[in-house]
């Protein structure tokens, strides 16, 4: 038995909320093409986005961690999948479209340069008078003009309603600019549960990585009212934390975190009496979110974090050498850029010198920008 694409779309029909995107009322791609026969159009779009050089790359790019710290910790990639995993499980919970939450989720991040935040905050600083960088704006630009896999158009030709979700994907650390994607109107519902997703995903499984690493102990969690709350329910009152009751905690914790958000935003769309799409993004305010206590308890979860993860000696240090590594690349590149890559040579015409060296170092993994540092700086370095 096979579902073909119309098929596929009523069932879409029978089981979405008033307010989840179907498939067949997308707004379309920019360049059209012939529909697939047993896809639909955000399931082709994901498939897209899962085969790129771009997304590829995600595995050697740094969360938190950079990649030669372990090969337990996080990367960007796992991370990814995490946020689509978490995301798929919210459209299911409250009727919203999974496969376009899925596309959205696995895209999110393709712009971000190695070394993670400090990477993207120096190469923001050395394109601050040629654009800036942004990694949000990055991930759009992959995906509508930097991957070539197709004759007939740059990019991807992804559906709107992904890349409406991408510009206007936004959290504590990420500001959208959806100028082009009507900017008067709310995120549609996919595009806010994606926003949450990543918000909850980075914030648990920091803090698993941060416990796992030793640089956060469960003493130092002591007074952290989340914590203290996912303890309590497990009964959990052990001086030791090994790996499997760290692996039931922050199991607890996210679950916490999904019914809580749940249960709040499908209270929030009863009150605002939403009958459509496009009353949702009419509102005034965004449906998907936590409770206000629920708010409160991550907020003083964060603080934790920034306090005694992001700016622990370690991964400071890492950041210090990111922005040397960043810094040293941009610089000899623009000084001589004969030593770019041919094919990189090839497109400063069409893009700039400084943007053509933006995308390049963007595009690497921390190994890559590692060893392209070694080749250039270290005169004893063979490759």
């Amino acid at each position: 038995m096979m579902f073909t694409r119309e098929q596929l779309e009523n069932i879409e029909d029978q089981f979405l909320a008033p307010y989840g995107i179907r498939s067949k009322h997308s707004h379309g791609r920019c360049v059209p093409e012939e529909e697939a026969e047993y896809r639909t159009c955000f399931q082709r779009d994901r498939d897209r986005i899962l085969h790129t050089t771009a997304f590829r790359r995600l595995e050697y790019k740094t969360q938190v961690f950079i990649n030669y710290e372990g090969d337990y910790y996080r990367t960007r990639l796992t991370h990814t999948l995490e946020v689509t995993q978490i995301g798929r499980t919210i459209a299911r919970a409250l009727g919203a479209n999974e496969d376009l939450i899925e596309a959205i989720c696995l895209a999110h991040d393709l712009g971000h340069p190695p070394f993670g935040h400090s990477g993207e905050v120096t190469l923001s600083l050395l394109l601050r008078e040629y654009g800036g960088f942004d990694h949000n704006k990055q991930s759009f630009r992959i995906v509508t003009k930097l991957e070539h896999r197709y004759p007939d158009f740059p990019g991807l030709n992804l559906t709107w309603e992904v890349l409406e979700g991408l510009v206007k994907h936004e959290t504590e650390y990420d500001k959208s600019d959806a100028r082009d994607f009507n900017p008067d109107l709310r995120g549609h519902i996919e595009a806010q549960i994606a926003n949450i997703a990543d918000e909850l995903a980075y914030t648990a499984h920091d803090l698993d990585d941060g416990l796992r690493s030793s640089m956060i102990t469960n003493s130092m969690l002591n007074g952290i009212e989340i914590w203290e709350i996912v303890l309590n329910s497990l009964e959990w009152k052990e001086s030791h934390l090994d790996d499997l009751a760290r692996h039931r905690i922050i199991r607890r914790l996210i679950g916490m975190e999904v019914n809580d958000l749940v249960h709040t935003t499908a209270e929030k769309i009863r009150m605002s009496n939403v009958r459509s799409v496009d009353d949702l993004q009419r509102l005034p305010y965004n449906v998907v979110g936590f409770s206000e206590e629920m708010r409160r308890r991550n907020r003083q979860l964060k603080d934790f974090l920034f306090a005694n993860l992001y700016r622990h000696y370690r991964v400071v240090r890492m950041a210090v050498k990111a922005e040397r590594i960043i810094t040293d690349l941009f610089q000899a590149y623009h000084a001589e850029p004969t030593i770019l890559p041919p094919h990189v040579q090839s497109i400063i015409e069409e893009r700039g010198l400084e943007r053509t060296i933006g995308d390049y170092i963007a595009g690497m993994t921390d190994r890559y920008a590692i060893e392209e540092h070694q080749k250039i700086f270290d005169p004893l370095f063979r490759p």
